[in-house]
């Protein structure tokens, strides 16, 4: 799982017949700092998340298609939880 803030949501007029009725979400992942590290990258939203959200993101396949119930399913990232604090041991 990745940390990660949510930057914008994505509108496309074209899309995979596999992402209809999906909310997708442009995210970047943070650093314990909450520092921006990385590319940005689309993600579907299951929790209803906004901008400025920090987000939990799970990239891994298997348990995406597995969240979906769809052994095919050309979804790689989706956020999965909300996070309302984060603390570091300093």
């Amino acid at each position: 799982m990745k940390l990660c803030r949510v930057i914008a949501p994505v509108v496309a007029s074209v899309k995979h017949p596999a992402y209809e009725g999906l909310k997708l979400l442009l995210v970047q992942q943070v650093d314990a700092a909450m520092k921006s590290k990385g590319s940005e990258f689309l993600a579907v939203d299951r929790v209803q998340a906004g901008e400025g959200d920090l987000v939990l993101v799970l990239q891994e396949g298997n348990g995406v298609r597995q969240l979906f119930g769809i052994k095919k399913f050309p979804v790689r990232s989706v956020i999965v939880g909300i996070v309302d604090d984060v603390q570091t041991a300093r």
